[in-house]
């Protein structure tokens, strides 16, 4: 069976769940991982081999140039700060080098279509790093939302993604900083909001945004100031409303409540399910769980208790759709859009916040 072969540009802590993942994708494989310290690279990957080893150790590299020229590279995943992706997307486009990347994708809207751009200029395949929009719940919710009775018409979207940064978070974190972050809490939390928001409303853009920045970090030591709370509310037609709130300062929760005029949809671990292998919701105060209940019958492996990355988590199957969608041959134009939009929605939120909270008006389509 092929396999793509990834890159990891960077050996940030978020690539080692990944790389469980694309070990259990079935269809692709980790061939180099590059950090600007090759030691970190190396680390990295002694880490990786040691609990899920690929039959052919990854190449340890000691620049992103190297691993963008290696001939054993299909495709790069991208944890970069968000400051830096830009740059990066684009030469590994340049590259022919297919790319996953870390959210929020670019500082702005313009860039990421700049990115964009450049990928399908050089007929490689884009696509944001949002594990849930491969989750099988998400075809089950969708069903419900659409069957014109448990819902009905749509009237409001809420949602919260935050967590307590603890410890030397404040201080040493990155999302902290407005240079590497610029959107703070907004872009790594608001991110999943506006993008389960869209993804209810069909990816119609609402057609006002409103935007506030409820706290931020101190700009210190050279750092600038990124929000650490921040609210919004987002206006469709039809009188569809959606709010959403993300904070590095509240205790984590990650929920979503969808209302109509008949009923109500409920899911209260959108982004990381409590239960990768059942995700369960609520509709009118009816348990109903994911795969199953989408008619999917997947197999538990006793052997691996951990919910990340396991043969059915839903960041294995966003691998294993990505790599599936490659050697198609065919270049899927709905993931850069999800991206696209989910951006332009985030930039009206923080140009909003940065005014005050001045209402933003949003074109009907990009």
């Amino acid at each position: 069976m092929n396999k793509l072969r990834f890159g990891i540009l960077s050996a940030a802590n978020i690539g080692r769940q990944n790389w469980k993942a694309i070990f259990n994708s079935g269809n692709a494989i980790v061939t180099a991982v590059a950090s600007r310290d090759v030691g970190r690279s190396r680390e990295f990957i002694r880490e990786g081999q040691r609990e899920f080893p690929f039959a052919a150790e990854p190449a340890a590299l000691g620049s992103y140039e190297e691993l963008l020229a290696s001939p054993n590279v299909d495709a790069v995943y991208i944890p970069l700060p968000t400051g830096l992706r830009k740059e990066w997307v684009l030469r590994a486009a340049a590259a022919g080098k297919h790319v996953i990347c870390e959210k929020p994708c670019a500082v702005s809207a313009a860039d990421l279509q700049e990115m964009i751009s450049a990928c399908r200029k050089n007929r490689v395949q884009f696509m944001d790093g949002v594990m849930f929009m491969h989750s099988p719940r998400l075809a089950r919710v969708r069903e419900v939302l659409d069957d014109g009775k448990s819902v009905g018409p749509l009237r409001r979207i809420s949602s919260a993604f935050s967590f307590l940064g603890t410890g030397d978070f404040s201080h040493g974190n990155i999302r902290m900083d407005g240079r590497l972050e610029p959107a703070g809490s907004l872009g790594d939390l608001g991110w999943y909001c506006i993008r389960f928001t869209l993804w209810t409303m069909k990816w119609q853009l609402p057609h006002t945004v409103t935007g506030r920045i409820l706290s931020q970090s101190e700009p210190t030591g050279g750092r600038e100031p990124a929000p650490t709370e921040f609210s919004a509310e987002l206006v469709f037609d039809d009188g569809v409303s959606a709010g959403f709130y993300s904070s590095f300062l509240a205790a984590e929760q990650q929920w979503v409540f969808v209302s109509g005029v008949n009923g109500w949809v409920w899911v209260p671990d959108f982004v990381h399910p409590f239960n990768s292998r059942e995700p369960a919701f609520e509709v009118n105060r009816t348990e109903i769980r994911g795969p199953t209940a989408a008619g999917i019958q997947t197999p538990i492996p006793v052997s691996d208790p951990a919910e990340l990355g396991h043969a059915t988590a839903q960041n294995t199957i966003m691998f294993r759709n990505f790599a599936n969608q490659v050697f198609s041959g065919k270049l899927n134009d709905d993931w850069p859009m999800w991206a696209l939009k989910t951006q332009q929605v985030m930039d009206a939120c923080f140009e909003s916040a940065q005014k005050v909270g001045k209402p933003m008006k949003l074109e009907s389509k990009l």
